[in-house]
């Protein structure tokens, strides 16, 4: 006799969440969750904007005498992702087992803390230590963040919705830009403004984190976690508000998908339904924060490797910056329509060829036309694959899954800092952007090659393998 699998409360909750029109109430959501990842971009494009003070201050050096040097801004950079390499990879776990919303809430007051601390330190070692620390939490965060949108939002607006999410997190670049253009020249109350600057960061996402315990659980995680009457609760109070919204009676959901009812295993992202996918988004991450952070961390110090003044450094990075969050937002014209993983490859490109323009500009007007377009690169890279994995797994591993190929693009930037210090100092800032767009070739290759289509697919269909039936 055939046993038939039924469609898990998991695949019965997307269901009902894919029929959804995006109103107030999901928008509302998104921009709450959104605001978790704010401080969490602040504090990791703090690097750039904040080392000429730290330059000034003579804490750090822009290169380091031995490649592994401990006195310069490679080691700075190293000590943050080194953090959020082990948050990635081992603790991003948490989000599958305790829920999204629990670690979401945890994770930021962890970086508050550690980060306010770094604030007041004076020697490298220890302003490394609890930079470290913090990147600890920025890792859970940003993981916690990517799954919990991917699970809220129906299928036929992830792309416009993570556009959004994007545009709302990278508000806090050109910030954190503005406000080290104005303070680190300063020393408010005897502290030198590079530490104000920290101080700032620290402080606003204590704020951000009372506006979020508003925030519900996933419904999608309840299910799968067997808390299906609170799911149940939980979906019916989001219909309601969003039927009233719109005006007018919800359509009935499509069939759901059946999915695999067991708990998730980290083991099980390396069986044969997702090895390939694994294997693909490590390889992406590892070479794609290259380009990335190989730009953003390093666009002041790139500058006055030119010649140009640390003032006029800071204001054109100030400039720069503003491409981070508009791009996103007109990207919202086309974020569902391209599918997802030739946006990340598109964006790759772009930062491949606009780096190596920007390596051989002198004159500020073509330095902030061609870097404003590199910086839009990043921007589309960024939404592009932060959407991109967190739809190759289902619901009952994602974070662990997302955690662990994420955290590869931690790996590579602890030791990616100190590579672009050496190729500066021996080759230039062509050498660096040549160093750059090789990283960018093998995310293209890896991406067009063995990543799966997802556009307007649901998460339990992209991740969705057939079970297995009995006689």
């Amino acid at each position: 006799m055939e046993v038939r699998a039924l469609p898990s409360a998991a695949a019965e909750v997307t269901a009902r969440l894919d029929r959804l029109p995006m109103t107030r109430t999901i928008w509302t959501l998104v921009l709450l969750i959104s605001l978790g990842g704010w401080f969490d971009t602040y504090a990791i494009f703090l690097t750039g904007s904040i080392a000429p003070g730290m330059f000034a201050d003579k804490i750090f050096t822009p290169t380091t005498v031995s490649l592994f040097g401990f006195t310069g801004l490679a080691s700075f950079i190293a000590a943050l992702f080194a953090g959020l390499f082990i948050g990635t990879m081992f603790f991003t776990q948490m989000a599958d087992r305790f829920g999204r919303r629990t670690v979401f809430t945890v994770s930021l007051v962890w970086y508050c803390i550690a980060t306010l601390i770094m604030a007041f330190q004076t020697t490298p070692n220890a302003i490394n230590f609890w930079r470290f620390v913090a990147g600890v939490g920025i890792g859970v965060e940003l993981v916690t963040v990517d799954t919990y949108i991917s699970e809220l939002v129906p299928k036929r607006a992830r792309g416009r919705t993570f556009a959004i999410q994007q545009s709302i997190g990278f508000l806090p670049v050109p910030l954190v830009a503005f406000l080290a253009w104005v303070l680190n020249p300063t020393a408010p109350l005897g502290l030198s403004g590079w530490r104000w600057v920290v101080i700032i960061g620290s402080v606003g996402a204590l704020l951000v984190w009372i506006v979020r315990l508003r925030l519900p659980e996933s419904p999608r995680w309840l299910a799968q976690q067997g808390r299906v009457d609170e799911a149940d609760r939980l979906m019916c109070a989001i219909e309601d508000k969003v039927a009233a919204e719109s005006g007018r009676p919800l359509p009935a959901p499509e069939p759901p998908v059946i999915e695999d009812p067991r708990k998730g295993r980290l083991a099980e992202i390396f069986s044969p339904a997702y090895r390939s996918r694994t294997i693909m988004l490590s390889v992406a991450n590892f070479f794609q924060t290259i380009g990335f952070y190989g730009f953003a961390n390093w666009v002041p110090t790139l500058l006055i490797s030119k010649g140009i003044h640390v003032s006029q450094t800071l204001e054109y990075a100030f400039i720069i910056a503003f491409a981070y969050p508009i791009f996103p937002l007109l990207s919202t014209l086309f974020a569902d329509r391209i599918e997802r993983k030739w946006q990340v490859c598109l964006s790759c490109l772009g930062i491949a060829v606009f780096g190596v323009l920007f390596a051989f500009q002198t004159q500020p007007g073509p330095l902030i036309v061609i870097g404003t377009l590199q910086t839009m690169m990043n921007a589309w890279l960024s939404f592009s694959a932060h959407n991109y994995q967190t739809e190759l797994f289902p619901t009952r591993i994602r974070a662990t899954a997302v955690g662990f190929v994420y955290s590869w693009s931690r790996f590579s930037t602890i030791f990616t800092g100190f590579f672009i210090a050496a190729i500066l100092q021996g080759f230039g800032v062509p050498g660096v952007f040549l160093f750059i767009a090789s990283a960018m070739a093998v995310v293209i290759l890896s991406v067009g090659i063995w990543g799966p289509r997802t556009n307007h697919r649901s998460l339990e269909e992209i991740s969705h393998t057939p079970l297995l039936q009995t006689q």
